[in-house]
């Protein structure tokens, strides 16, 4: 069992039908979970990115989570999910000149965070023109990178930047290149093992990425994909397509290999991590369990249920603890 307790979180809005502020949170206290990443959220104005949020709205955010007694763990930005360069490819992805999206997207998404109380902001590597090879747009990637990270750095903050399809940063490799150039303290890696899987990688395959993206490690995303018949590899992804999402325990992703090799990895984690000024080592939940696509994911408050539960047994079996809400936390809520 490891010394190191991580820190259970997940995406609110998996677990809510509607959206709503009260049905993220009354379902994400309801399962023990006493941290939560924000992304879609409706505190009465409508659905909206957390990036679209105005003042007001953000403050209603945080008296909704304290009252709920939750903390944002992080900010499930869509910063770094635009084309790096201005081509036409087929694809329906943005471009936005990077000097404009550092000063206006990226600035805006540093003060969402500060608004809201967390340290942890989450991002992406970029669209490169779809068909072409990744590696030969890394010195671009990691100049906007760096530039992002320094911004960070300068906000009090910590850039995560997440593995998944069809960015630079697709493969662990690839990110591991991506965390070794930029050379900010401020810019970590996520993994995710859903997002490799659905790629067309066989479990090794998954542990490979795992162990190249380990060294620059921050935190956890836990979703799972099972591929229903044998597949290859693929070169682009229909990310509107997927839809084989499971719980972290049935997987293909091999989360108990992963797990168990990083017992030994995360006091050095968590040591890095709250060095940074996060409160520890986030496993975050991002189940997809209903359904998946490029900007966000649906479990229902029910699905939710079931990809927590997959999670802490698979978080048991490896022998690395974690807390839930029990009656100690609302005895101290309750000012006894």
């Amino acid at each position: 069992m490891s010394n190191t307790q991580v820190i259970l979180s997940g995406f609110a809005d998996e677990a809510a039908n509607e959206k709503l502020a009260i049905q993220q949170f009354a379902a994400l206290a309801a399962v023990g979970l006493q941290h939560y990443s924000i992304r879609f959220i409706d505190v009465g104005n409508g659905i909206k990115n957390a990036m679209d949020l105005n003042k007001a709205e953000l403050r209603q955010v945080v008296q909704l989570q304290q009252d709920y007694g939750l903390q944002v763990a992080t900010v499930g930005s869509p910063i770094g999910k635009v084309k790096l360069l201005d081509v036409e490819d087929g694809t329906k992805n943005r471009y936005v000149p990077f000097k404009q999206y550092l000063k206006k997207d990226v600035q805006h998404a540093c003060d969402v965070a500060n608004t809201l109380g967390t340290k942890l902001l989450r991002g992406f590597s970029f669209y490169h023109p779809a068909g072409s090879d990744p590696d030969e747009h890394l010195p671009q990637v990691v100049d906007q990178l760096g530039q992002i990270a320094d911004l960070c750095q300068k906000e009090g903050l910590v850039f995560g930047l997440e593995v998944e399809a069809n960015l630079v940063g697709q493969t662990g490799k690839l990110l591991a290149k991506i965390h070794a150039q930029v050379k900010n303290p401020c810019l970590v890696l996520i993994f995710d093992g859903a997002n490799l899987v659905c790629q067309g990688m066989t479990p090794d395959e998954v542990f490979a990425e795992y162990l190249a993206m380990k060294r620059g490690l921050g935190w956890i995303h836990v979703k799972d994909y099972r591929h229903p018949s044998a597949v290859q590899r693929l070169e682009h992804i229909d990310e509107a397509s997927l839809k084989n999402f499971v719980p972290a325990d049935i997987g293909d992703t091999g989360h108990e290999a992963i797990f168990r090799d990083l017992v030994g990895e995360l006091p050095k984690i968590e040591k890095r991590m709250k060095k940074l000024g996060a409160p520890g080592v986030i496993f975050d939940l991002e189940p997809h369990v209903k359904g998946g696509g490029q900007f966000g994911g649906f479990s229902g408050p029910d699905g939710f249920g079931v990809a927590l539960r997959g999670l802490c047994r698979t978080l048991d079996y490896a022998g690395i603890g974690y807390h839930l809400t029990d009656f100690n936390d609302i005895l101290g809520r309750r000012g006894f």
